[in-house]
Parts: C-alpha cells; sequence; structure tokens
C-alpha cells in the first residue's frame, strides 16, 4: 500500500509541474557569468551576421526590440529584427545595471547606450534581458528594450 501511495504522489507531482520534478538541481551561476553573456550579445552584434545574435535566444523567446513596434516571438522575427538593426553598425554599452541570480534563470535589467554608425545617432535605453537554461545552454528567454524617455 505505502508503494501504491508513494507511486501516486510521484505521478501527481510529475503531472502537476513535469519541469519541477525533472530538473533536480540548479546549475552554478555568477554575476560575472551574467555580465559576460552581454558581452558575448554585443560581439554578435559586431559580427553584423543576424543570425549570429538570433540564435543567442531561445527557441520561445519573446524580444520587445528598441526600435521596432513589432514584437518578435519566432526565431523568424528576431532574425528579421536584426537584420535591419545591424544594418546600423550598433556596439552596445551597459550603463546601469542590476543582475539577480535565480536558479537555472537570471535577470540582467538596466540601461544602456547604442553608438550607431549609419547614420550617426546615439541611442539610450532601458533593457531586460531573461536567461534560462534551455538543453543544456544559456540563452535569452525575453529581452525587453526600450528608449530612455525625454
Amino acid at each position: 500500500m505505502l508503494r501504491g501511495l508513494l507511486a501516486l504522489g510521484l505521478g501527481l507531482l510529475l503531472w502537476a509541474s513535469p519541469a519541477a520534478a525533472l530538473q533536480t538541481s540548479c546549475a552554478p551561476l555568477s554575476e560575472q557569468e551574467v555580465s559576460g553573456w552581454f558581452e558575448q550579445w554585443n560581439q554578435a552584434l559586431a559580427s553584423g551576421d543576424p543570425s549570429e545574435v538570433a540564435k543567442l535566444y531561445g527557441d520561445q523567446a519573446l524580444l520587445l526590440p528598441t526600435l521596432s513596434p513589432e514584437l518578435r516571438d519566432t526565431p523568424e522575427g528576431i532574425t528579421d529584427y536584426f537584420t535591419s538593426f545591424l544594418s546600423r553598425h550598433p556596439s552596445g554599452t551597459i550603463t546601469h545595471r542590476q543582475i539577480r541570480l535565480g536558479c537555472n534563470e537570471a535577470v540582467d535589467a538596466g540601461t544602456y547606450r547604442f553608438a550607431l554608425h549609419d547614420p550617426q545617432a546615439t541611442v539610450n535605453a532601458r533593457y531586460t534581458f531573461v536567461y534560462g537554461l534551455e538543453q543544456g545552454q544559456w540563452r535569452i528567454q525575453h529581452h525587453h528594450s526600450s528608449l530612455l524617455p525625454g
């Protein structure tokens, strides 16, 4: 009977939260690693290749971009946004950040500045990157970027 109750309890746990039941531990993570992911993203921008940038995003990622009113929630949509954005040759710099670490996720939020080179311009924006562990790799799950007011 005890074996039956344990099996039932495990079954209910798996049914209620399959991802949580299968997740047995948190991947080690540091603020320094999260900071490095922005640098990796910025280097992908410098490559000029939209697919290099898009592959940093998860399969179900949501991008709310700085210079487009259209949300991007497919790999094709994310690639399309970066095709346009990269034509301006952007280079990003973090001006203020807060990093929060969680179990198999991290949030990096603050402000950044982009130098755009075609045409010459500077864009100041707020940002949030939410990173998650997806199939053993850290990927961007959500990225919101909006122009700073006034």
